[in-house]
């Protein structure tokens, strides 16, 4: 028998979890009720889950609470809400944010916030020793990253995020 592992690239409840729980927080991110997150835990306590699924379920809520007592304190820009989440290790919801900002946006904007989903989605697939995918999307989100520091600078130090994903493997850097 072997042991149940915590990965939505490969296990249909560990994607269900993940993506339910992040529709939840990205709603109450959204709109400011944490009804839907609120339930959604629920639902799955009630499940008799396997310790990593419950794990995962825990350490998320945990995490999402903490973001959402900032984010809940007027904070609407979509990068700042982004800043929150990625500090906490959030990488997989920084994804589902920006990607609701990303749908509207235009121009240069646009390709900046296209760009801050790629990089989330290096430690997404780092996280998961998906490692060349990772090098690849990091590949294509340096440049952009570089060329638009002109919108980031003012939310962090741009480089910091670039020379981190030189090296993906390593530790995501803290946006500040």
């Amino acid at each position: 028998m072997t042991d149940t592992l915590f990965n939505p690239f490969e296990d249909r409840l560990s994607r269900d979890i993940r993506n339910s729980l992040s529709e939840g927080l990205a709603q109450a991110v959204e709109t400011g009720s944490t009804e839907k997150l609120v339930q959604t835990v629920a639902d799955y306590r009630q499940q008799h889950l396997a310790d990593p699924y419950h794990a995962y379920l825990e350490d998320r809520y945990a995490r999402y609470t903490k973001a959402l007592e900032k984010i809940q304190t007027g904070i609407s820009d979509p990068i700042q809400q982004a800043m929150i989440l990625w500090n906490l290790g959030l990488f997989f919801e920084v994804h589902e944010v920006l990607e609701h900002a990303w749908y509207s946006a235009e121009g240069e904007m646009k390709v900046t916030l296209q760009a801050l989903i790629r990089a989330a989605g290096v430690y997404i697939k780092q996280e998961y020793g998906f490692n060349d995918a990772a090098g690849r999307i990091a590949a294509k989100a340096i440049p952009v990253l570089r060329a638009n520091g002109n919108i980031l600078d003012r939310y962090f130090k741009t480089e910091k995020l670039t020379s981190a994903l030189k090296n993906p493997a390593d530790a995501a850097p803290v946006l500040t």
